[in-house]
Formats: C-alpha cells, structure tokens, sequence
C-alpha cells in the first residue's frame, strides 16, 4: 500500500512539473506600430516599430520613433497619430527579443530609412 501512494505522489508531482513548463514557456506578446514619417528631403521612412502589447500609451510609442529618428538624422520630424498606427498584436521574434527587453522596443526598418 505503502509503494503505491509513493508512486502516486511521483507521478502526481512529475505531472505537475510537466504542467509548470508548459505554464512557464508563455511567449512575449507585442504590438507592432505602422509607421510612415516625411524625411527632411521629402521622401518617406517605413518602419515598424516593435512595443511590448502592455504599453498602450501611444506617447511611449512616439517617443520610441522620435528617439530612432535621432539615429537617423531625422529629429524633428513629425510622428503622430497620423503618422504611427497601431497594426496588430503577434509573437516576439527571438531577434527581437533582446533588444526590447534592453530598450523598451525593436524597430524593423521597411523602406527609405537609410
């Protein structure tokens, strides 16, 4: 009786264990923001940029595009609501991952944004 209830509590626990990883491999989620900015000389940049779906305060994302900008020589530069949209929700790609996890975000450049 005794070597049953300790198999029972090994293979209740081994069950448990398993349900844990699977609860534990949940896959960041984030939002991708459609973006379309007048460059200096008139052409237009493309991008995406990259947030964690929690941050929903569209200021944040803007700041996120004015601050890729700067490394673009583009400061000043309108982005707006008119400029950067919400698209839709996905999973972070692994490439992604480390670069939102150190500065908040992941731009991915579409067009002209040399």
């Amino acid at each position: 009786m005794r070597n049953i209830f300790i198999v029972t509590l090994l293979l209740l626990g081994t069950t448990l264990k398993a349900q844990n990883i699977k609860t534990n491999t949940n896959t960041m989620k984030v939002a991708v923001w459609d973006t379309y900015v007048t460059k200096k000389d008139g052409s237009v940049m493309h991008f995406d940029i990259i947030a964690p779906q929690e941050i929903r305060d569209t200021i944040v994302i803007y700041n996120y595009g004015k601050e890729y900008l700067k490394t673009k020589g583009q400061e000043g530069q309108t982005l707006s609501s008119k400029e950067c949209r919400f698209c839709h929700i996905e999973a972070v790609r692994p490439q992604w991952e480390a670069e939102i996890k150190q500065k908040g975000y992941f731009i991915i450049e579409m067009e002209n944004c040399q």
